[in-house]
């Protein structure tokens, strides 16, 4: 079953956006083209409580950008985004969404950051998103989204992980560390993602 996973296409990761990825829309139109080529098409949002502890606003001291640590690991303090229920946390509003099946929302625990669909960032919690695909007897899956360094980036690494054989839409996703990217895709192509 040819499936498509859309991580994130959130207003606070568009420019304007309180975390506001370069050219975020210009992906927009990309995916809406290509929904209709995939027999499944799944998406991610992220979804977090006012009082998260990866918002510098929450952490005294802090600026967003700077680093430290959260539930044991190391962790970016962000500035407020994809609050539950705000503006910020909803799909862009020319994101097509009548073919997405299911969202998996993520993040929502403020004691531990969540950048892939699949888990938490210490794997402790599965959104169940690997279950979900499984019982469509997916084996192969594209990616796009936002952003691509940190929750594509994730979502894919996770994915190999739980076996799916994965592949990068690269003109529909944008980072937000562009040379972070670079070397990402490097370590992804080793995996055996395709990057198309």
């Amino acid at each position: 079953m040819k499936t498509l996973i859309i991580v994130d296409v959130q207003n606070d990761f568009m420019p304007g956006g309180s975390l506001a990825v370069e050219d975020g829309d210009a992906i927009v139109p990309e995916i809406n083209k290509i929904q209709g080529n995939y027999d499944l098409v799944v998406a991610t949002q992220d979804w977090h409580p006012q009082n998260h502890g990866s918002f510098a606003s929450n952490r005294e001291g802090k600026e967003a950008f700077d680093e430290g640590e959260l539930g044991g690991m190391k962790q970016t303090f962000w500035p407020d985004h994809c609050v539950q229920g705000s503006q910020g946390a909803e799909f862009h509003p020319d994101l097509k969404m009548h073919a997405v099946e299911a969202v998996f929302r993520k993040g929502m625990n403020p004691k531990i950051d969540s950048y892939s669909g699949f888990y938490d960032n210490g794997h402790k919690k599965s959104t169940g998103l690997a279950g979900y695909l499984r019982e469509k007897r997916v084996e192969e899956i594209d990616f796009c989204g936002l952003a691509a360094d940190i929750c594509v980036y994730f979502t894919i690494k996770d994915a190999v992980r739980e076996g799916f054989k994965s592949s990068l839409i690269k003109n529909s996703t944008r980072p937000l560390d562009k040379d972070a990217f670079k070397t990402q895709l490097d370590e992804l192509r080793e995996k055996g993602v395709n990057i198309k």
